[in-house]
């Protein structure tokens, strides 16, 4: 038996086919995995994601620690709210997890992945050295993600006055406290939405209201077809402690300026970019019939061969995409291997899908 959220036996009730995720049981789907798929993008579905891993950072030195611990630089979140995407390395570049961070009143707010909860751990108490920092996690929170084109109106509409102004307030990648709420413009789909942190014990009600008020639930499948539409990265998959954010589509979130700033891994990514950035991760569109999978090889004529990280059929474009690590000479024409035999299949830019829009 594995680790379960707050939600775990209302998953039950409402059908759910519950896996194992990453040591949790997770709701894989509630029934038919390719609607909730077109529920958030032509609606709002909610996501019970209370298995992420949050984590606090506090202490003086918080910021200074923080600037050499992530690629990106937290000195860009000025104001409390303002939010950030980063990758955190290890010595030679590989990431070490992709992670949310928030500037919340007294410090930081970390949002991590639920399978790499224990090596991000020791991590970061390995990084900590001297510095005057103190890291609180906070299992006693849950976390429902809101996410589809309603998604902030419909939920202004269910939560209290001064929650529903900030849901009307809040800008992409900005989030507000409320109480023992942190409501954030934030996602993993592609669309516009929210993500709640919230008291556990507060969370089956809520996300009982939420299916209440005509709120689909959507499982892990959904999740995953919606993140890859939208050309977002699964750890473990697309990104892992061997590759580097220059091979993995994450360039633009490393901040290079100031030169000062001697973030671990950067000595590693320097070297790789004066040494020739060997691979980089694109988009796959199979037209013919067919499905993408994950280690499928990739073959580039007069190139060489790649390989797919991720791949699964998409609801919205009623075609097979993947995401592919190739040689940085690939253009727009590759083979992959399906079962013995090689299909053609187009290279696009690794977004599919974002706003609803189709962008290849």
């Amino acid at each position: 038996m594995g680790q379960r959220t707050p939600l775990y036996d209302l998953h039950l009730a409402l059908g759910a086919k519950m896996v194992d995720f990453g040591g949790w049981d997770m709701p894989l789907h509630y029934g038919s995995q390719v609607e909730e798929h077109h529920q958030v993008r032509r609606d709002c579905g909610v996501f019970d994601v209370s298995h992420m891993t949050v984590i606090d950072v506090a202490g003086p030195q918080a910021k200074v620690w923080l600037q050499r611990l992530l690629a990106n630089d937290v000195d860009r979140l000025q104001d409390t709210g303002s939010a950030l995407y980063s990758a955190m390395l290890n010595e030679r570049g590989g990431i070490v997890d992709d992670m949310i961070i928030y500037r919340v009143e007294d410090g930081y707010r970390l949002v991590f992945n639920a399978s790499t909860r224990d090596q991000d751990l020791a991590w970061m108490q390995a990084q900590l050295g001297d510095h005057d920092v103190q890291l609180h996690e906070r299992p006693e929170l849950a976390m429902l993600a809101i996410q589809g084109p309603q998604a902030r109106q419909k939920i202004a509409e269910l939560v209290t006055q001064s929650r529903g102004q900030i849901i009307q307030q809040l800008k992409p990648f900005e989030g507000r406290a409320d109480g023992d709420w942190y409501i954030a413009r934030t996602g993993y789909t592609g669309e516009d939405g929210l993500e709640i942190v919230l008291p556990a014990q507060e969370a089956p009600s809520f996300f009982n209201d939420l299916v209440g008020a005509g709120i689909s639930p959507i499982g892990l499948g959904a999740r995953d077809t919606l993140r890859l539409e939208a050309g977002m990265n699964l750890y473990g998959q697309d990104i892992h402690q061997d590759v580097s954010p220059l091979a993995s589509n994450m360039a633009w979130s490393i901040a290079w300026e100031p030169a000062s700033r001697q973030f671990i891994g950067r000595a590693a990514l320097e070297a790789e970019l004066a040494s020739g950035v060997q691979h980089k991760l694109v988009g796959l569109v199979l037209e013919e019939r067919g499905v993408l999978r994950a280690h499928q090889v990739v073959r580039i004529a007069n190139v060489g061969e790649g390989e797919i990280t991720s791949g699964s059929f998409s609801p919205t474009l009623s075609k097979s995409i993947a995401l592919a690590r190739v040689p940085m000479a690939t253009a727009d024409r590759a083979e992959v291997e399906i079962r013995g035999k090689w299909y053609p299949v187009r290279v696009v830019k690794p977004t599919f899908v974002r706003h609803g829009k189709t962008l290849i």
